[in-house]
């Protein structure tokens, strides 16, 4: 098999819907998986686009991987729920709202699990 030259590697890509550019100045690239974290500090990245679908290909540059830190939101409860709750279950609001805390907003939990206490 014969080599390509890289004049009739890009009429191949061109006829193949295929186009290439680098991405420039490009500080880290940074991948979130599960519970770790892969950052690629100062990569070569192109840019592939094969009818219309970008494909990054990142290369070479310095890999550090670390553990993700997982953010927990909670569920804003209003005052008016964590009211109903300390009157139902005759606990103080401190208490009523720990415990909507706890069941994710939900009254009637929040209300049965003060009252088993």
């Amino acid at each position: 098999m014969r080599k390509m030259g890289s004049r009739e590697t890009r009429r191949m890509m061109q006829r193949m819907g295929l186009s290439m550019a680098p991405l420039t100045d490009v500080q880290e690239v940074i991948i979130r998986a599960g519970a770790k974290e892969i950052m690629i500090i100062k990569p070569e990245v192109s840019v592939l686009d094969l009818q219309g679908q970008k494909i990054f290909q990142v290369a070479g540059g310095e890999v550090v991987e670390k553990a993700r830190e997982m953010k927990v939101d909670r569920p804003a409860i209003p005052m008016e729920d964590v009211q109903l709750v300390a009157q139902q279950a005759n606990v103080s609001v401190e208490k009523a709202r720990a415990a909507l805390e706890e069941t994710n907003g939900d009254l009637a939990q929040a209300i049965l699990l003060l009252s088993q206490k």
